[in-house]
């Protein structure tokens, strides 16, 4: 999920005579190559991953804190102080180094959700198909369109004061109308969360196997006539084409997330409870995944930032998708030491003593 997220932002931020899709039009034909896979594969399917598996998380707290004795009113509370903390840490993420964090889009999102645990099953599955159809109606596609200078300069400020002026506007944008869009993702981590799914794979297996297939294959299906166009080899369409292919790539990408979180579990079920050096490294990155993130959002800051290093220009298609690649690895191999070290990770440590309100060891439990 965090190596699809470093892929999915880093090329926004690159320059071009024009861009489409927030990709540079032109370009090597790696460059092309490396767009067929990003925008097949990656774009618009990493978040609704994270939106999964931020509402399977949600499940496990309200049911560890029922299982614990807690109240209703308790575990709300609880789970408020968290969407608090995610929006304020988002707000700080966003005024200083990458305005489109998703961050504080899911605090509101679990401020508003926190509802949904009380809900049926059948009511969350429902609500949750409300969302991925509202997603899937025509007028979506906005990211196909063609820029004469992007970015646009909330990514790329000339000063600091200058991305303080942009962003202020855009924030509340993203943190608003973003949980429109993670409903559906979160909604369905919700259920799963519920049944335990992820947790007893070898009692969900045939449902696995098939959220693999159907979501992976639907999601290739979908995004294929956008990713074609963004490569080259097919055509540009029109205007209105192109927009409703925008809908049916953002849509399909939800499948997307859907089968690799269970492709991702099938592999782990697989590797079986005495997992390698490299698997113990990946997991040690999940456990640490906000402190990842948050990493990611700092790197481009010092790369991209016309202030700082300012290499929009001088990077390709091909070189942001090695450094997104060199981003991830670094934060692996950081929270594999942290791991090593039985600290959980800065970030880690602050939502969770926000949270619980209490002071709570470095060890890693």
């Amino acid at each position: 999920m965090l190596l699809f997220i470093a892929l999915a932002n880093s090329h926004y931020f690159l320059r071009g005579d024009s861009v489409l899709g927030g990709f540079p039009v032109g370009g090597s034909a790696g460059d092309d190559a490396v767009k067929l896979l990003i925008a097949t594969l990656v774009d618009g399917r990493a978040f609704p991953m994270f939106g999964l598996l931020f509402g399977y998380g949600v499940a496990q707290i309200a049911r560890r804190q029922a299982e614990a004795g807690s109240s209703w009113r308790s575990t709300r509370w609880l789970l408020w102080r968290r969407s608090f903390f995610l929006v304020v840490l988002g707000f700080v993420d966003a005024m200083l180094f990458y305005v489109g964090d998703i961050l504080a889009a899911y605090g509101v999102l679990l401020f508003v959700g926190v509802r949904a645990l009380r809900w049926k099953d059948r009511t969350v599955l429902v609500v949750a198909l409300l969302f991925f159809a509202l997603n899937a109606l025509p007028g979506g596609g906005d990211s196909l369109a063609t820029s004469a200078e992007p970015p646009d300069p909330s990514m790329l400020p000339r000063d600091l004061f200058a991305a303080f002026e942009a962003r202020i506007v855009v924030y509340p944008i993203i943190a608003l109308l973003g949980p429109l869009g993670f409903a559906c993702p979160f909604l369905m981590g919700v259920w799963a969360g519920r049944r335990r799914i992820l947790e007893q794979p070898d009692k969900n297996v045939t449902l696995l196997k098939w959220t693999a297939i159907l979501g992976i294959g639907g999601t290739i299906a979908g995004a294929l006539p956008v990713s074609l166009v963004l490569a080259g080899i097919t055509a540009k369409p029109n205007a209105d084409t192109l927009n409703e292919l925008g809908v049916l790539h953002d849509a399909s990408g939800v499948l997307g997330g859907f089968g690799y979180a269970a492709v991702i579990v099938l592999i782990a079920l697989r590797l079986g409870r005495e997992p390698g050096p490299i698997t113990r490294a990946v997991s040690a990155g999940g456990q640490r995944s906000l402190t990842c993130y948050l990493i990611q959002s700092v790197m481009w800051t010092l790369v991209f930032t016309p202030y700082l290093t300012d290499l929009s220009d001088e990077l390709t298609v091909t070189t942001t998708a090695v450094l997104a690649l060199a981003t991830w690895l670094f934060t692996v191999f950081l929270a594999a030491w942290m791991d090593r070290s039985s600290y959980r990770g800065p970030f880690e440590l602050l939502i969770r003593r926000f949270t619980y309100k209490a002071s709570t060891s470095s060890t890693v439990a």
